[in-house]
């Protein structure tokens, strides 16, 4: 069945050829997208790597042209003639532009325009999230590593057949940490970081999707070395053939498709990395398009003690190692964003102590602190009075205790349910690896 793909796709490119050059581009367009779609349909099934390139240099160069078509459609401008065969990728072409009579090369306006949209997802400053911070996921860290820090550090290493990873799908159930290994890889590589989600990519005008998606990977080799990281990307990229998938949705896949495919195939030093929480929802050829595929699962015990340390910093408690590593036992199941919640939580009880305090002792230094009624030099008054008398900024806030997590953590449940990790583990067993 599937070697009909190659036919219709090259039937529909020979029809849009011939719509560009009979100048009846608004059909040359849409016959263009048709044979991508066929193409990509083709490159999931093709064994024959030189086909596979013949493909993917085809796939490019009908993208660009009907990228150039679509820039000036929406415009309201002329389309002149193609330079040549526009199914050569590496053939060089004279951009469309609508008239403006200066005859200036310049940036397209409406392109600078999207250009400027898009810069507000590069990362300036580092998250300032390291390695260390990253409790667990050993596999996945090394992974980056090699794709993201080594090349950079050791371009030496990278020689001949050895090649970084170019795509790289963190996928688990929400709150494990797929950001947040993200923001470690923002801090730690020296590379532009593009942090992109749906909203990003998605506009409510006709054919700017697409240009966005095109304009975001161009920016990320000018760019380079680079990582764009794409958050929820199931949002983008669902299963093609939907009953609710609209045109729109389809070409902006295709886009993403053929970049995605341009980045792999040349060594344009940029990183790819997505997150979802629904990886079964991605359409296959999105999912086949990245090199690693790594679970990102609920923590273990170590992760959540690790989490635990992490969470409180450097506030003042009380707790020791054995009440950290009892802390992890009873939190068994819960995600890494359910240990965050439980943490701040916690930070709030010496605030909740000292609101509900009726009585406080003062100290030899003058600072006053909450106590009970029996305690030694123990003074009924309350937190308002405190402040009435102008001593509320020598009020102290008392550490935290192992009973306040034990409060906390009587009321908090885990969010990830038994039937989101099968489903995740099932998808690991089939299509990915452990992290």
């Amino acid at each position: 069945m599937y070697s009909n793909f190659m036919e219709h796709g090259m039937e529909y490119a020979k029809q849009a050829v011939k719509e560009d050059d009979t100048g009846n581009y608004s059909n040359a367009l849409k016959l263009y997208m048709n044979a991508l779609e066929y193409f990509q349909a083709q490159l999931k099934y093709e064994k024959n790597q030189q086909i596979v390139k013949t493909i993917r240099e085809r796939c490019m160069g009908y993208l660009r042209r009907a990228e150039e078509i679509r820039a000036v459609l929406d415009n309201g401008g002329s389309v002149p003639a193609p330079n040549g065969d526009v199914s050569v990728a590496a053939q060089p072409k004279t951009s469309p532009k609508p008239k403006d009579g200066g005859g200036k090369d310049k940036e397209d306006p409406e392109q600078a325009k999207l250009k400027a949209g898009l810069d507000s997802v590069i990362i300036r400053e580092k998250p300032d999230v390291k390695w260390s911070d990253v409790a667990g996921l050993e596999n996945a860290k090394q992974a980056l590593q090699e794709a993201v820090i080594l090349p950079v550090k050791f371009p030496q290493f990278f020689t001949g057949k050895r090649r970084p990873w170019r795509a790289f799908l963190l996928y688990g159930p929400p709150g494990t940490g797929k950001s947040y290994l993200a923001k470690a890889v923002a801090t730690e590589a020296g590379s532009t970081f593009f942090s992109v989600s749906s909203s990003d990519l998605v506009s409510k005008w006709m054919g700017e999707s697409e240009k966005l998606v095109s304009n975001l990977f161009q920016m990320a080799r000018d760019s380079a070395p680079s990582i764009i990281f794409i958050d929820e990307i199931d949002s983008l990229c669902g299963q093609r053939g939907e009953g609710n998938e609209s045109e729109a949705s389809r070409r902006i896949k295709t886009g993403l498709l053929v970049q995605m495919q341009g980045v792999g195939s040349d060594d344009h030093k940029v990183l790819v990395l997505a997150a979802t929480n629904t990886p079964y929802a991605l359409d296959q050829a999105i999912r086949r398009r990245f090199d690693k595929r790594i679970y990102i699962p609920l923590p273990d015990l170590k992760a959540r003690q690790h989490m635990f340390k992490v969470h409180l910093g450097d506030t003042p408690h009380n707790l020791t190692e054995s009440d950290f590593e009892k802390l992890a036992q009873k939190t068994e199941g819960f995600s890494g964003s359910d240990i965050s919640v439980c943490v701040k939580d916690v930070l709030f009880e010496p605030v909740r102590k000292i609101q509900d305090a009726e009585y406080f002792m003062e100290s030899s230094d003058g600072m006053w602190a909450p106590c009970e009624p029996k305690q030694r030099g123990a003074i009924k008054i309350t937190l308002q009075e405190l402040d009435a008398q102008e001593l509320a900024s020598k009020v102290l806030l008392p550490p935290i205790t192992r009973a306040d997590f034990d409060k906390v953590l009587a009321r908090q449940k885990p969010t990830v349910s038994k039937a989101d990790l099968e489903v995740h583990e099932r998808f690991t067993k089939e299509f990915g690896e452990e992290g």
